[in-house]
């Protein structure tokens, strides 16, 4: 299985389509979501995935500070294959990669709430209430990696 990072520009039309796949695969009809899943975000983020036999096995995208509430953010996290520590470690991967191309001090992320307690074993906490974001609970969380690095 191997780490892929790109730009939008960087990605290749087949990259694009696998990606698209993917997220409305999970997000749109896996979780019964109608909302728009492809959006002007993908042009500025970085894709961060995991690939194994030309298929994505996990994806995530990264938004630089700006962009949403002010600072480097997490989104779109799936993983395709379950069961094997591919989304822990896929959010490992995105905040060592905020931290080396937005040198990221916090990152945000609008989490599931149902996925809340991994996010939390990363590190981040709950800064918001429960919400319904397209009919889904979510809670807003950040993590601040000052603290991360003074805890290891």
């Amino acid at each position: 299985m191997q780490l892929i990072i790109k730009t939008f520009s960087e990605l290749t039309t087949e990259d694009l389509f696998e990606i698209y796949k993917a997220r409305v695969a999970v997000f749109v009809v896996e979780q019964r979501c109608a909302y728009q899943e492809v959006d002007d975000l993908d042009k500025i983020a970085l894709h961060c995935y995991f690939e194994e036999n030309g298929s994505i096995a996990a994806y995530l995208r990264i938004i630089p500070q700006g962009q949403l509430p002010g600072e480097v953010s997490l989104g779109r996290v799936l993983t395709i294959q379950r069961g094997q520590g591919l989304g822990r470690a896929m959010i490992k991967n995105g905040i060592q990669v905020a931290q080396h191309r937005y040198q990221a001090r916090s990152i945000f992320i609008e989490a599931q709430s149902y996925v809340r307690a991994l996010y939390e074993s990363l590190g981040f906490v709950a800064i918001s209430e429960e919400f319904l974001l397209d009919g889904i609970p979510h809670i807003e969380m950040r993590l601040n990696l000052k603290d991360c690095l003074e805890r290891e």
